[in-house]
């Protein structure tokens, strides 16, 4: 085939046009012929020179446009260029969004860049729960500087399902055990303290959680009292040694006994907004 044979496909989008590219490509996967060339013009704003644009489609002999454009006098704009030129205009996104409005009788927001948006929001969910990982614990007290939110409490009170659940929000968690014979991580008095919750619980819920946990490890639970980790004064040591030392830092704290950890996170999400931080995903 001839250079003056080949089709050339215009893209024309308000954000990166990788939407519309996509397509393009799986149709051309369906040709043997490689005749095809593909531009991209991206960013298509109110203010762009579309007389640049438009002439440089005409140039080409053969040509069709596909275009994720979601601002309805932009859209338009192009089809009433393509009408008069007797080119083929393929708009991809006006169809769908016109079938779901009328649906669920909602009209779109017709804001550009609202797929790269939630990829951004993706990408940082996957970073938040990475950070979680790594921070989980009190593994490495380092994370305490880099953190959103800094979890501390004694062990049993839900701090890394909490710091996960935390972390689908956007938030990057870093969770610090505390346990009387253990080193307090020094960097937990380098940060604010509106970026550290803490969390707490009955000693009997934790009598309760602590023996079954023992239980489920294989443990004897017959002497559960005897038991250092399920002993009642051991445990209302681990409770006092915490608090106090919570109350020394000056964050809240949260008696989680009988929460779930939905209701604890959106007591956490709700301290965090109050103290002025603003969450990824809003």
């Amino acid at each position: 085939m001839c250079i003056r044979d080949r089709l050339s496909i215009f893209i024309l989008s308000d954000s990166l046009g990788n939407t519309a590219e996509h397509v393009a490509g799986a149709a051309i996967a369906q040709f043997q012929s490689d005749a095809f060339t593909v531009k991209k013009f991206p960013y298509i704003k109110e203010d762009t020179p579309f007389d640049y644009i438009f002439s440089e489609i005409l140039r080409a002999p053969d040509k069709i446009i596909l275009h994720t454009i979601v601002k309805k006098e932009l859209v338009q704009k192009i089809s009433k260029f393509a009408t008069e030129n007797n080119i083929r205009c393929l708009d991809l996104l006006t169809p769908v969004l016109d079938s779901i409005e009328s649906v669920i009788g909602e009209a779109p927001l017709q804001e550009t860049g609202m797929l790269r948006k939630l990829n951004d929001r993706y990408f940082k969910r996957v970073e938040s729960v990475e950070f979680a990982v790594k921070y989980d614990d009190g593994k490495d007290p380092r994370g305490v500087l880099k953190a959103d939110l800094v979890i501390i409490g004694v062990s049993r009170t839900s701090k890394t399902p909490l710091s996960m659940y935390l972390a689908n929000k956007n938030i990057k968690v870093a969770n610090i055990p505390l346990v009387p014979e253990a080193k307090v991580p020094q960097e937990l008095f380098q940060i604010p303290s509106k970026k550290i919750v803490g969390l707490t619980n009955s000693p009997e819920k934790l009598n309760e959680i602590r023996t079954e946990r023992l239980r489920a490890l294989g443990l004897s639970t017959a002497n559960a009292g005897e038991n250092k980790y399920a002993n009642m004064d051991r445990i209302l040591e681990e409770i006092e040694f915490a608090e106090s030392l919570m109350k020394k830092i000056g964050c809240p704290i949260i008696n989680v006994s009988n929460k779930a950890i939905e209701e604890t996170a959106e007591k956490i999400i709700t301290y965090l907004k109050r103290n002025g931080m603003k969450l990824y995903n809003e």
